[in-house]
């Protein structure tokens, strides 16, 4: 996979009580750009609205930003796929993992966003938009936690965000990589990131003093290298 992918555990605007956080800074920084073009992907949660006008406020003011929705809506219509072509940075909000990959593979979303990262736009998300990129993932989709093998394959092995902030989330993917359910894979607690560059980890980020991210493998977790992002 060709281009650079920031995976977020949790953290960033959604998490934050107003405005953006220091792995946003980050994100916006990746671009290049002085004002980037930043686009909110919101499939994972329906499209809501209220999710949607939380990204405008954090980002409105730093970035030209816009959203993709495909529930059309009365508070906001279906917007074309193809304005994913136009972006410096694509935000993918958390929510539904199952219910995301399957409304994206239903309007061909992957393979604009494939060609988007191509052609340099920088993709992130978190929870459910950290869990799509990889192979498979340990998810809430149905409920309970449960393990989901059909993620988009562009980064290598499985992914679990929240790994220490929800019970349960560390010791069941422990569980299914150790039994092969899952390949092995990537855990970030809140507040932490990995930064990938053309499908290799490049570095691992937090915004919180003390955030931890793992290598999962059916022998145990190996913690990785955190560098903890300044405050602005």
């Amino acid at each position: 996979m060709r281009g650079t992918i920031v995976t977020l555990g949790g953290g960033g605007f959604s998490m934050a009580d107003t405005g953006i956080t220091p792995i946003d800074e980050l994100l916006l920084g990746l671009t290049g750009k002085r004002r980037p073009r930043v686009c909110f992907v919101g499939t994972a949660s329906g499209d809501a609205a209220s999710y949607r006008e939380r990204f405008f406020d954090a980002f409105g003011a730093r970035a030209h930003a816009s959203a993709l929705v495909l529930f059309g809506q009365a508070t906001h219509a279906f917007t074309a796929p193809q304005i994913l072509l136009e972006q410096d940075l694509v935000y993918v909000g958390g929510g539904s993992t199952a219910n995301l990959l399957a409304l994206w593979r239903l309007h061909g979303v992957p393979a604009l966003l494939e060609q988007a990262a191509a052609g340099g736009t920088v993709l992130a998300g978190i929870s459910a938009g950290m869990n799509c990129w990889y192979e498979g993932s340990s998810t809430d989709s149905f409920a309970p936690l449960a393990p989901l093998r059909d993620g988009l394959g562009w980064l290598p092995g499985s992914a679990c965000p929240h790994y220490f902030a929800e019970p349960g989330r560390a010791e069941r993917f422990g569980e299914w990589v150790a039994d092969g359910t899952l390949p092995p894979g990537y855990a970030a607690d809140d507040g932490v990131a990995l930064v990938w560059r053309d499908g290799a980890l490049a570095e691992v980020v937090s915004e919180r003093p003390g955030g931890q991210a793992f290598a999962v493998t059916a022998a145990g977790e190996t913690p990785l290298e955190v560098r903890l992002l300044a405050r602005f």
